[in-house]
């Protein structure tokens, strides 16, 4: 049997210039919303990730006719003749939980097995459903998801967290529904905007009246058009770390000043010089880093649950104690084992871990869990003495394009190998 793995050979500072892929948490709902309407739409700067295959194969068995040249994806939703998802595709990803919104919104049925994903924590889909309820859909049975809704209706929604998903699939069936809605306490992550902004191109009616209140007033119909996806400020974030805890320098280009802001202040906290012109960013580290005292995960404009597990890998090699305080998912911490296996001393009570600085990690065999847990490996290994290997990296594909090739231009010594019953490619 073939197993797969990245190997990285670390010590090495990272220098150079990285153009950062398409944001994978704007395309997923953006590529879930083209089902709203009929015609077809192009979604340009659409990233190769298996997130995002993922995605696009759903569609495809809903009846779509999806097609990819280059970075661009063609979606025609004309065709769509069911709105079930199958088990084993919904199984492979979290984000089948957006078609839930874009299903009612479009046909006011959909049937949708418990969503899959990265092993991160409970991510119960109870604030979609009670939000989704009060815009007139009900939900019926156990097991799979089965909602219906005679015609959606308008509402005010007040969100008991600002979760991610939640309020975008309040967006997806709000664009359609009678009258006007309200979603309160509705998470500010730059990609929610995008959704937003994108949909409106397409005749929705969408916009911020305060920062935490999105209001929409529905539409009958949407129609067909192009969108580009801006880049994505996660993969932005792990690149710039990289270059952090490797003790080299990295510019980043396509990220806004305002998408990592937290990320940046983070950095100054540890030492880093940072710099911000446009859409560029820039990190150097002379020396080393030095721990954090305590931070925590927030939503947006907060510290990104999604780089913590990164961060964690960077502080293992800072000078001091560092302590980070996980508030969105509650097993975002296992890729600490991980990390202790190449000599980090780290302490995990509850929710916070304790993490004290060593002078170097030691290359060792790995295997990453989660998505972002798997960056942090790469990122362990391209600072530790010797070799590691990364089983697992399939979950990395799931939001890296390649991130052999972005690293390995900026000098990393990485790659992918296959395993064939010892014989190793």
């Amino acid at each position: 049997m073939a197993l797969k793995y990245l190997e990285i050979s670390g010590g090495r500072p990272l220098f150079g210039e990285i153009q950062i892929q398409g944001s994978k948490n704007a395309a997923l709902p953006i590529l879930a919303s083209c089902i709203l309407s009929e015609g077809t739409c192009r979604i340009g700067n659409c990233p190769a990730i298996q997130d995002v295959e993922d995605t696009l194969e759903i569609m495809r068995g809903l009846g779509c006719s999806v097609s990819r040249r280059g970075d661009a994806v063609w979606v025609d939703a004309s065709g769509i003749r069911t709105w079930e998802i199958r088990a084993e595709q919904a199984a492979r990803i979290r984000s089948s939980v957006l078609f839930l919104g874009a299903l009612l919104g479009r046909f006011g049925e959909a049937v949708l097995p418990r969503p899959g994903g990265c092993a991160i924590g409970g991510r119960p889909i109870d604030l979609h459903q009670k939000a989704l309820e009060q815009l007139g859909a009900s939900f019926h049975g156990f097991g799979p998801i089965r909602a219906e809704a005679k015609k959606l209706k308008g509402s005010r929604i007040r969100l008991p967290f600002p979760s991610v998903g939640a309020t975008e699939n309040c967006v997806l069936a709000c664009a359609l529904a009678k009258g006007e809605s309200w979603i309160e306490n509705s998470a500010r992550e730059p990609e929610i905007d995008e959704l937003c902004a994108f949909l409106n191109r397409r005749g929705a009616r969408i916009w911020r009246t305060d920062p935490g209140t999105l209001y929409i007033q529905g539409v009958s119909r949407l129609e067909p058009a192009d969108w580009e996806i801006s880049p994505d400020r996660i993969v932005a974030g792990t690149y710039l770390m990289a270059a952090a805890c490797t003790g080299g320098s990295i510019c980043v280009r396509g990220c806004s000043g305002e998408a990592l802001a937290a990320v940046g202040k983070v950095f100054r906290q540890m030492g880093a010089e940072v710099w911000n012109q446009g859409n560029q960013w820039a990190v150097a580290v002379k020396g080393r880093l030095q721990g954090i005292p305590y931070l925590e995960t927030r939503p947006y404009p907060g510290f990104p649950t999604d780089l913590q597990s990164p961060l964690m890998a960077a502080l293992c090699v800072a000078s001091g104690r560092s302590r980070i305080r996980e508030t969105i998912f509650e097993n975002r911490f296992s890729t600490a084992w991980e990390l202790k296996k190449m000599g980090a001393e780290i302490w995990i009570q509850g929710n916070l871990a304790c993490i004290e600085g060593v002078s170097r990690l030691k290359g060792d065999m790995v295997r990453a869990t989660d998505l972002r847990g798997g960056a942090a490996l790469v990122l362990a290994g391209l600072q530790a003495e010797g070799t590691t290997r990364i089983y697992g990296c399939e979950y990395i594909e799931r939001g890296y394009e390649d991130i052999c090739r972005d690293l390995g231009g900026a000098g990393a010594r990485m790659r992918t190998k296959v395993t064939f019953g010892g014989d190793e490619k």
